[in-house]
């Protein structure tokens, strides 16, 4: 059955970012949900949570749904679907981003959102390194006895068991699925645009870790061009400025170039032709690894889904 999901104290992090400061004649939203009291969790309202396990690898798993506003009222309409990693971080803001960004007028279609939970019961740390990875050889600062590299098993789950649950029980649009992740959930995104983009139809692929396993994330887009002709995608690339290499100077990455890496996944990209690929990236000023995900999450859904 479903219940609301208890929402972090996000705010320090998300008004870091810029993404929820308003113009001072912004219109607030009326009739907020009353909260629970007597010190029980905040809440996410009109949200649900829903078990949807993995019958493969046995472990448990969630989705968190977030419906749009319309919903309710309009029956006969159908949505794109936005199909979030990291759940616990991203979800909450991303809900609240996407009814942020239309309370002076529509700007960006609504859409049902759907976050990615990690294993029931597990560290987000050790879900998401087994998760996300394509391959077992993980970073030599990995903690020992650390499990990476099954992504490919995550990848059928999300193909033979969310998305058919999803599309089963709500109105999704099918061929409008888009998939966000960022940073290990970004190239998790890319080992499927890769080796099955058309699981999805959009990708948000924020701060990519290209740099895992010797740029193996490189490696697969080479392979696609070589047996592929087109790739038909959509496609918003974001990194932060800070996440380029630079030694000594502590705002910057100290052992990856991510800004590099980016470019050169867009280079890539750009030099294969697709006629069918549309993309955009963007390396966005003053922030980092840390900083730069609800204003990545903000351009990919202005790029992706902007009112027609």
């Amino acid at each position: 059955m479903h219940r609301r999901f208890p929402l972090a104290l996000l705010i320090a992090l998300v008004s870091s970012s810029g993404a929820f400061i308003a113009p001072t004649h912004a219109q607030v939203p009326s009739t907020p949900k009353v909260q629970p009291g007597d010190g029980h969790p905040y809440e996410i309202a009109d949200s649900e949570v829903w078990d949807v396990p993995d019958p493969v690898s046995k472990r448990g798993y969630q989705v968190f749904v977030a419906l749009p506003p319309s919903y309710a009222k309009q029956p006969q309409r159908r949505y794109p679907v936005l199909y979030v990693t990291d759940a616990d971080y991203a979800f909450p803001i991303i809900r609240q981003l996407g009814r942020r960004l239309n309370v002076e007028g529509p700007q960006i279609e609504e859409f049902i959102l759907v976050g990615l939970s990690y294993g029931k019961g597990e560290d987000g740390g050790v879900s998401r390194q087994r998760d996300y990875t394509p391959t077992p050889n993980g970073p030599s600062t990995a903690p020992r006895n650390s499990i990476h590299g099954q992504a490919h098993a995550y990848q059928q789950y999300l193909r033979d068991q969310v998305k058919p649950f999803i599309t089963a029980r709500y109105r999704a649009d099918p061929a409008r699925a888009i998939f966000l992740g960022h940073s290990y959930g970004a190239l998790l995104g890319t080992q499927i645009l890769f080796t099955e983009p058309g699981l999805f139809s959009s990708y948000i692929l924020g701060s990519p870790s290209l740099w895992y396993d010797k740029r193996h994330a490189l490696t697969l887009e080479a392979g696609y061009a070589k047996q592929n002709q087109d790739l038909r995608a959509n496609v918003y690339l974001y990194v932060g400025a800070f996440e380029a290499l630079r030694k000594g100077d502590r705002r910057y990455n100290q052992t990856v170039d991510m800004v590099a890496d980016n470019r050169a996944l867009e280079a890539a990209l750009q030099s294969r032709k697709y006629p069918s690929l549309k993309l955009k990236s963007a390396v966005l000023n003053d922030e980092d690894h840390l900083t730069v995900a609800p204003r990545g999450f903000t351009q990919g859904l202005k790029y992706l889904l902007p009112v027609r």
